[in-house]
């Protein structure tokens, strides 16, 4: 231990009786840690329910969609599958055809999302065997089965095994001026799924491949491909790999990020806000830090004169200073970290904050720790501490030491 930290921590806790400099010090550092507390602690509940979001919308949909966006581009979409294969990461794949559809059933109408898959893609790519809730997945493109959302089922009241009839609008103008019947299928219900994301349990209907090409007219082709990865991190830099491959003429190529793009910046949005708004409560307790050492060199006037006289230098004079902020802020620091972690870790265990799950979906306020966001919360305080100590301990250093000793 050098001779600077050793006063410095002298300063701090000093034997003497306690007075108003020492409360001011007392009260940045409980401002810290309250502050570094509850960023610690929102920013988790942030991550907890971001994680969640996420995780619902990713139930079904892919990490990556090459969509064609014209005539073109639909007649070269099928040749794509060997640009996929030479892509690693990429765990599987699936051809998709989407649109809307009208299901009818005893009287009941709904317009639906249809999307036509196909048999192997059901579970390596949208996952739906993790979210059936009764039935099983069976798509094949031999027979016209169906699997539904379960919010769908309750408003087409339908079930497991019950038939119904999708009427497709493709051809719906060449029906009325010709008086034909449009493009309509018979289609049994093998399943019910709910993935948590109302999007798809109260609006999609997924079917063979086969199916959609016929209710949408695409024949042999179809619209795009679904693709999942073996790490959702690398879904940017696979688009961009993609893109520069594929004519943005005739393709399109978005990440899950894209599908729901208002969504994730509005969550980051909030996240910053937060971030920027706790921060305050740590700003302010920076403010007291450096009114403490303000009064703490007034204070010391006469030891700085003496240390000057008996040969300290002016940068040792400025380190003294500076190490008695650090130390308030290591130690708010520190015992705001532990706070937040506690806090964070009870709820965890013992979910004192209860939630309804008929209303959110949890039965818990959903926490998420990040040793990343440790670490830049932590950086936070110490820096703010720094450069509140910065101005105290030159106007330190600048202290004449013989009029210091004379007067004081």
């Amino acid at each position: 231990m050098n001779f600077e930290s050793f006063i410095a921590k002298r300063y701090l806790a000093s034997k003497h009786k306690i007075n108003f400099i020492t409360i001011i010090s007392f009260i940045s550092i409980a401002g810290i840690t309250v502050g570094v507390a509850a960023l610690i602690i929102v920013i988790s509940v942030f991550n907890g329910f971001g994680s969640l979001v996420t995780s619902y919308l990713m139930n079904l949909d892919p990490h990556i969609r090459i969509t064609a966006i014209s005539n073109e581009g639909e007649k070269e979409i099928i040749k794509l599958e060997d640009l996929l294969k030479t892509q690693e990461e990429i765990l599987a794949y699936s051809p998709f055809i989407e649109g809307k559809v009208l299901a009818y059933n005893k009287g009941v109408t709904q317009v639906l999302n249809l999307k036509g898959v196909t048999d192997q893609s059901v579970n390596s790519v949208y996952l739906l065997d993790d979210n059936m809730v009764d039935g099983d997945v069976v798509i094949n493109q031999s027979s016209s089965n169906v699997i539904v959302g379960l919010r769908l089922a309750d408003k087409l009241q339908v079930f497991t095994g019950d038939t119904i009839l999708l009427i497709s609008p493709s051809n719906i103008e060449q029906a009325l001026t010709q008086l034909s019947l449009p493009l309509s299928r018979k289609v049994t219900i093998t399943g019910v799924f709910s993935s948590k994301n109302n999007e798809y349990d109260d609006g999609y209907i997924f079917c063979s491949l086969k199916d959609a090409q016929y209710l949408f007219g695409y024949k042999n082709s179809f619209q795009g491909y679904d693709i999942k990865l073996d790490n959702i991190d690398n879904s940017n830099r696979i688009k961009k790999a993609l893109q520069t491959q594929l004519d943005k003429n005739n393709f399109s190529v978005n990440t899950w990020y894209d599908f729901h793009q208002e969504l994730y910046a509005v969550m980051q949005v909030e996240r910053w806000t937060a971030y920027i708004i706790l921060s305050l409560i740590i700003a302010v307790a920076t403010f007291n830090i450096l009114g403490s050492l303000s009064m703490s060199v007034i204070e010391k006037r006469r030891d700085i004169g003496i240390l000057r006289s008996m040969g300290v230098t002016e940068k040792s004079v400025v380190k003294i200073f500076m190490f008695e902020g650090l130390l308030i802020g290591i130690i708010g620091t520190l015992l705001g970290v532990m706070i937040g972690y506690l806090v964070c870790y009870i709820q965890l265990k013992y979910n004192i904050y209860p939630l309804d799950p008929s209303q959110y979906k949890i039965d818990s306020l959903p926490i998420e720790l990040r040793i990343s966001d440790f670490f830049f919360i932590s950086g936070i305080a110490m820096l703010l501490s720094f450069l509140a100590s910065l101005y105290p301990a030159k106007r330190a250093a600048k202290v004449n030491p013989i009029s210091a000793i004379k007067w004081e």
